[in-house]
């Protein structure tokens, strides 16, 4: 039985979309071990708000490593646990954050196959601004980027977004999120390497890996500038699937 959430036909050419198909166990432990991931912090004492702060964080940092390296499931089932202790110890990413980390990378890798400028450059730069007003000017990077790197897109008027005055208070620092950024960073040399990729992509071809390549370099810097800023809690998903890639690679 196939368990995909389907693509409307109408956003199918968008770099953006991608299934969560139950069929595969890589994806049925993103969903299970984020959900309890919230259920624990629940338990441990935190709201319910709190603790879905936590799942959310636990899934975007597995999905964030899904899209930084394509060719190892196992990247993203360590990313998700260090994600969610990391996210309860101290201060997680926001909601949207979050959304606009992961569709960052995931436009810059090209995982899904597919790129339409005229649903994504707006999707991109709607998120930009977003992040930006909201505060979490580091994680309006990733999407900044993507839209002014990605072939087929290649706006850098985007990048200007970024630069957007918050119209919030930015999140206050977080230890935790910035020891696992800092460590980041340190992995960041493994990270940005070249290294081959054989994955498929959603609707057809492989997914390239100097695209992918471009991808861990935003991750990276988007990192970097984060812990400049005292953001580090804004990127947390996205320092930690860097972190987990970099482990990986250095335990080759």
């Amino acid at each position: 039985m196939n368990l995909a959430v389907p693509i409307p036909e109408s956003v199918r050419g968008s770099a953006l979309p991608r299934t969560i198909d139950l069929g595969y166990p890589s994806n049925r432990y993103a969903v299970g071990a984020s959900a309890a991931s919230a259920l624990a912090a629940r338990l441990l004492g935190g709201s319910w708000p709190e603790a879905a702060l936590v799942g959310v964080n636990a899934f975007a940092a597995w999905a964030c490593a899904r899209e930084l390296d394509p060719d190892h499931a196992q990247t993203a089932t360590v990313a998700l646990p260090l994600a969610a202790v990391t996210a309860w110890m101290g201060r997680p990413a926001r909601p949207l954050a979050a959304a606009a980390l992961l569709s960052g990378v995931r436009a810059l890798s090209g995982t899904t196959g597919r790129v339409d400028a005229g649903m994504d450059v707006p999707a991109l730069a709607g998120l930009t601004a977003l992040a930006a007003l909201s505060g979490d000017r580091a994680a309006a990077l990733p999407v900044a980027g993507a839209a002014a790197l990605t072939p087929g897109l290649e706006k850098p008027w985007v990048a200007a977004l970024a630069l957007l005055p918050g119209l919030r208070a930015t999140p206050s620092a977080s230890v935790p999120a910035t020891l696992v950024a800092l460590a980041a960073l340190l992995a960041a040399p493994r990270l940005a390497a070249p290294e081959a990729v054989t994955a498929e992509a959603d609707q057809g071809g492989r997914v390239l890996p100097g695209r992918v390549r471009r991808s861990r370099q935003v991750a990276g810097a988007t990192v970097g500038a984060a812990v400049v800023a005292g953001q580090a809690a804004s990127v947390l998903p996205l320092a930690v699937a860097a972190l987990a890639v970099g482990l990986r690679r250095a335990a080759r």
